[in-house]
């Protein structure tokens, strides 16, 4: 929480952080914060009290956020990915192209799927009838755990949480796979060895966040089909629910000159105001 609202601070209080580039990086900081706040505090009121009830009312909301939220995710790390290959691949036309405007046609685009797109599964989710016991093989109100507690013929449910699955992680995934394919393309293309390396560390930090939240979802998603695997399948959820927000400032700070020089003057101003 403290990591990404710093990065929130950072880019909307340092004139240097106005690109693009940083302009997303706070829309994932800031999704990130409500990713947190939707499954970490019920999770920890859960550990400390021994209460691990929930209602039924309260599922479904953190049900929703919690897609909302990760469908947002899958397409702004795309948003960010196009954005790299802009900046590396078309650099004369970067400027041009990737206008305050179409940011914000991006960023907005990101969301309003994300939350309207899981709007509708939630409710078709709410008509399922639960007959007990109403236990959830889960840290957090997940759609195949509570699709596993309904009653009655639920071929729908799963179809339908399917091709919400594929919509919100394969169009992303995809673009993201080929922005980066062009981008290393384009780096290896480089004549000079300088050139190459600033090319790719510019593109490093998202790299490797792409590399764990897919990488997370992807091996989470896929042993939920062996009921035997079905711990491990909880722990590779707490990466990218718990383990992404924490590293994502760390990734981001610690292998950016620009925002570690954004970060520095910020503190140099603060204890200069309180020496004031």
């Amino acid at each position: 929480m403290a990591g990404n609202t710093l990065i929130i601070v950072l880019v909307v209080v340092d004139k240097q952080l106005h690109t693009p580039m940083y302009f997303f990086l706070g829309n994932l900081s800031s999704l990130e914060t409500c990713y947190t706040s939707t499954i970490l505090p019920r999770m920890l009121a859960n550990l400390l009290t021994g209460d691990k009830t929930i209602f039924f009312n309260g599922c479904f909301t953190q049900l929703y956020f919690f897609g909302a939220l990760a469908s947002t995710e899958c397409y702004l790390l795309a948003a960010m990915s196009y954005d790299r290959y802009l900046a590396i691949c078309k650099p004369l036309h970067y400027l041009a192209l990737m206008n305050t405007r179409y940011c914000l046609q991006l960023a907005t685009g990101s969301w309003l799927s994300g939350f309207l797109a899981t709007a509708i599964f939630v409710l078709f989710m709410s008509q399922l009838i639960f007959c007990g016991p109403n236990e959830i093989d889960h840290f957090y109100c997940d759609p195949a755990p509570l699709i596993k507690l309904g009653c009655g013929d639920k071929y729908l449910m799963v179809l339908l949480d399917f091709i919400m699955a594929c919509v919100f992680t394969l169009p992303p995934f995809l673009l993201t796979l080929t922005s980066y394919v062009c981008i290393i393309t384009t780096i290896l293309r480089m004549p000079s060895a300088t050139g190459r390396q600033k090319a790719f560390s510019t593109c490093s930090s998202h790299l490797i966040v792409v590399t764990i939240f897919y990488g997370t979802i992807l091996i989470a998603y896929t042993l939920l089909i062996v009921d035997t695997l079905r711990v491990l399948n909880k722990v590779l959820s707490l990466c990218y629910t718990v383990l992404t927000p924490l590293i994502n400032p760390l990734i981001y700070s610690l292998r950016n000159r620009e925002f570690k020089e954004a970060l520095s003057k910020a503190i140099s101003k603060y204890v200069a105001f309180l020496k004031k």
